[in-house]
């Protein structure tokens, strides 16, 4: 659980820190060759790598955790018996009202 939890953070952090560096980077001409373009073309690709970036890191979140080895979990037996007899009391209460309201016709 304190693994899944780092993750989270982790990603966390990226998702909030990552679009940010692009945009401060570029907007300070920390990159290479973002000197030499517009104003305006420096907005716009800052813009779309910062939401490129975002993408990544979902992407890499996900991979992730489809790579968590997953446990078998049984489920709890008194939930199911639970759920199971309020299903059959449902369906036969709506038996119950389609016989009545047949019969009053």
């Amino acid at each position: 659980m304190v693994g899944v939890l780092i993750k989270f953070s982790i990603a966390s952090i990226c998702l909030l820190a990552a679009p940010v560096a692009i945009l401060y980077g570029f907007n300070h001409k920390f990159f290479p060759g973002s000197s030499h373009i517009s104003r305006e073309s420096v907005t716009i690709w800052s813009g779309v790598l910062a939401v490129i970036s975002v993408n990544v890191v979902i992407a890499f979140y996900i991979y992730m955790a489809m790579k968590e080895p997953s446990h078998k979990h049984e489920p709890d037996h008194k939930f199911l018996a639970d759920a199971k007899a309020s299903i059959k009391q449902h369906s036969q209460s709506e038996s119950e009202l389609y016989s009545h309201g047949t019969k009053q016709e």
